[in-house]
């Protein structure tokens, strides 16, 4: 294909495609608008006619990866079994999505494109579904819980889930802290404690921490 010589619309998705792979690979880090003009043959200022700035095009590809993840949310909450059943797999899905591919969950979730004062709309839409599912498979687990010990739920599941990949990527369980457990029996543990009920009792009024 020839300098520029795409069709509208074929640019940002050529981009948006090629982006996702050097996040893949590298992290957001990697990505870079002159090395991705460069490979797909079109000239420097040809990107910028489809993303105002690097930024722009990081959170198009943080949107596919929530499209990704929310696919594996629906398959979760379409499978066999009862809710709780389904909760889990939801968090075996995103446990396996976050370790399979993490230099996208990394932009999903830790590069701050979401804790901007305005977020990018283009992220809106798929991380605000990806959040209700989750409220979704939380609140078919937990039948009869009021709308406050959901919340306390998935906070607590979050952290649970989260926090463990966090450390567990940052290298921070030295062998000695989980022998004779093995990698597998370490995940099937914070997934099955991420599933338990024990929160979803109902919140205590308790003192703020200071």
């Amino acid at each position: 294909m020839s300098k520029d010589s795409y069709h509208h619309g074929d640019l940002a998705t050529a981009l948006t495609t090629a982006a996702l792979a050097m996040v893949e690979q590298g992290g957001p880090e990697a990505v870079s608008l002159r090395d991705l003009a460069a490979s797909l043959g079109v000239s420097r200022a040809a990107p910028y006619r489809h993303f105002a700035d690097r930024d722009a095009l990081l959170a198009a590809v943080a949107a596919v990866g929530f499209d990704d993840l929310n696919a594996i949310y629906e398959e979760a909450l379409a499978s066999p079994g009862d809710g709780r059943e389904r909760l889990y797999a939801l968090n075996r899905g995103y446990f396996a999505f976050a370790t399979r591919r993490p230099g996208l969950h990394r932009l999903m979730f830790d590069y701050g494109l979401l804790t901007r004062e305005r977020p990018p709309q283009v992220l809106i839409g798929p991380a605000d579904k990806a959040y209700n599912l989750l409220v979704t498979a939380v609140t078919e687990a937990n039948p009869g819980a009021d709308a406050k010990a959901i919340r306390a739920r998935v906070v607590t599941m979050w952290s649970t889930v989260y926090g463990f990949l966090s450390l567990n990527t940052g290298g921070r369980f030295k062998p000695f802290m989980i022998a004779p457990l093995t990698e597998d029996e370490i995940v099937e543990a914070v997934m099955r404690a991420a599933t338990e009920p024990a929160a979803t009792a109902p919140v205590a009024q308790g003192r703020p921490i200071r």
